[in-house]
């Protein structure tokens, strides 16, 4: 950091800290570009935030409610836009925004400088209602709330001084929904870290893996929510009656343990090295959702597997086709399936092309250029 930043107080504000995924290692990352900055957030689940434990993180009242509601997004959704406007930032000069949902509407005075992060503007208001409401209760509160929320993030959106989207993805969405330009700059992926997870050989899989060298394995790593489409990809595997570990926890993990039959195993709470290993033995990463930029997809890649992806938003630009992985053109059944015997019949090919080329492909989304183009970007806006 120049001294001009050094200088400077700096907030970080994010929707809520209860969670381990890529967005949380672009928040470590802002903490060592920024190691001076505090943090706000709706509320912190000190448990499942572990990561955080050394930043300075700032609560609203969301925090006090009763755990039912304060851990339920559908309860807690209303409290939201008051909780990001209740902060007082009237003595911070640089306010960094980082927000899938109302983190953005955090109000600053004329003289503090205001940059948005943007992950995506929230799908259950904008582009994916149908995923998030199809049960008689939520469609009810859909048809009570979403029309006044959508108003209120239109205006909301309306307040960061300058916008930095994650990918060309997330910009076009921005410019749709909210009429705003962004800069793209791609979240960091730490190539020095990843480097220094190595692999188990096949012979010495973890222990609680207990996986039979003989019976190859498809991998998914994902948040278990509606708008990762784990389910319909369960369906094609049911149907398949192939091997599948499924890495990950969320809202949808009951009922998409009571799809699965026999074939499909679920994980979560594993280290990185336990996943390295899944991604360096897994036949193949499979990506069922539309991802606004694909951060599972450059792990998988890194470790040499190639990865079968819904050809929309961001695994467009994540990964390399022929090279790193293939795509399929539509969310169904059918349309996987295809692509599923496609790569069976390319599979070793795309294998040997995945391990020579994975590395030096995500090198394109370095944490180094992430902090050279983020705090160029700051620089050249504090400068204005």
């Amino acid at each position: 950091m120049n001294e001009m930043l050094r200088n400077k107080k700096i907030a970080i504000v994010y929707d809520w800290f209860d969670t381990w995924g890529g967005v949380e290692r672009v928040l470590l990352t802002l903490h060592e570009i920024f190691p001076h900055a505090i943090f706000y957030t709706s509320y912190c689940d000190k448990k499942k935030a572990a990561w955080a434990k050394n930043l300075t993180i700032h609560t609203s009242f969301i925090q006090r409610l009763p755990p039912f509601v304060k851990k339920n997004r559908i309860l807690s959704f209303p409290f939201f836009p008051f909780a990001f406007e209740s902060f007082d930032f009237s003595s911070f000069d640089l306010v960094i925004s980082i927000s899938s949902l109302f983190a953005k509407s955090a109000i600053t005075k004329p003289g503090t400088l205001h940059i948005c992060y943007l992950l995506t503007p929230p799908r259950y208001l904008w582009f994916a209602q149908k995923l998030y409401f199809a049960t008689f209760f939520k469609k009810i509160f859909s048809r009570l709330f979403l029309a006044r929320y959508k108003k209120y993030d239109s205006i909301a959106a309306n307040r960061p001084d300058f916008y930095i989207s994650i990918s060309k993805t997330v910009a076009r969405r921005a410019k749709t929904f909210y009429q705003r330009d962004s800069e793209v700059i791609y979240p960091p992926f730490d190539t020095d870290y990843w480097n220094s997870i190595i692999p188990r050989p096949p012979s010495h899989p973890p222990d609680k893996f207990r996986l039979n060298r003989n019976k190859p394995f498809f991998l998914i790593v994902s948040r278990l929510e509606p708008y990762k489409r784990v389910d319909f990809a369960i369906s094609v595997f049911n149907k398949l009656k192939k091997n599948v570990i499924i890495v990950g926890k969320g809202s949808e993990e009951k009922k998409l343990k009571k799809q699965a039959h026999e074939y499909i195993r679920f994980m979560h709470d594993i280290s990185d090295e336990e996943l390295a290993y899944l991604y360096a033995h897994a036949k193949a990463f499979i990506m069922p959702q539309e991802e606004d930029f694909g951060y599972v997809s450059l792990e998988a890649q890194f470790f040499g597997c190639p990865v079968i992806a819904f050809g929309k938003g961001g695994s467009l630009e994540t990964i390399s086709e022929g090279k790193t992985g293939v795509f399929f053109d539509e969310q169904t059944p059918l349309s996987l399936s295809k692509t599923l015997e496609k790569f069976h019949t390319i599979s070793y090919t795309i294998h040997q092309s995945t391990r020579e080329h994975g590395k030096k492909w995500v090198q394109n989304y370095g944490k180094d250029r992430f902090i050279q183009q983020f705090l160029g970007y700051v620089n050249e806006k504090t400068i204005v």
